[in-house]
């Protein structure tokens, strides 16, 4: 694993053990935080960690897969929320000093294929 790999994966393991304090480790002091879907954004280490301090609990998230090299991350995680799995594409970007400068997030909503490709494809 790259360094950018472990920083991400400590990422969201301090997330899913809600420790926020050791979360906050990871986050340069002017961490900006993307969800481009619902075009919010938040800036500073104190806000990103209130922002997950004050999300609502009962979710809980896995790791599929993470990918990194040099100073950028990739990760698709699994959250199980409120009886749905909702899975979400992350890209980080750290700093010289090792710490995630940027994430920028995508929480997509699944929807039903298009009409004329069934034969071409397998439901899952």
């Amino acid at each position: 694993m790259t360094g950018a790999e472990d920083t991400v994966l400590a990422y969201w393991a301090a997330c899913e053990a809600r420790e926020w304090e050791r979360l906050g480790t990871l986050l340069a002091e002017d961490v900006v935080y993307h969800l481009p879907q619902t075009r919010e954004r938040i800036t500073g280490r104190a806000a990103f960690l209130r922002f997950n301090r004050d999300y609502p609990d009962g979710w809980h998230l896995r790791v599929t897969r993470a990918v990194g090299a040099g100073s950028r991350a990739a990760t698709w995680i699994t959250c199980d929320y409120a009886g749905s799995s909702l899975a979400a594409t992350s890209f980080f970007d750290l700093d010289e000093a090792g710490l995630i400068a940027t994430v920028t997030e995508f929480w997509p909503e699944p929807y039903e294929p298009p009409p004329g490709r069934a034969h071409l494809t397998e439901r899952y």
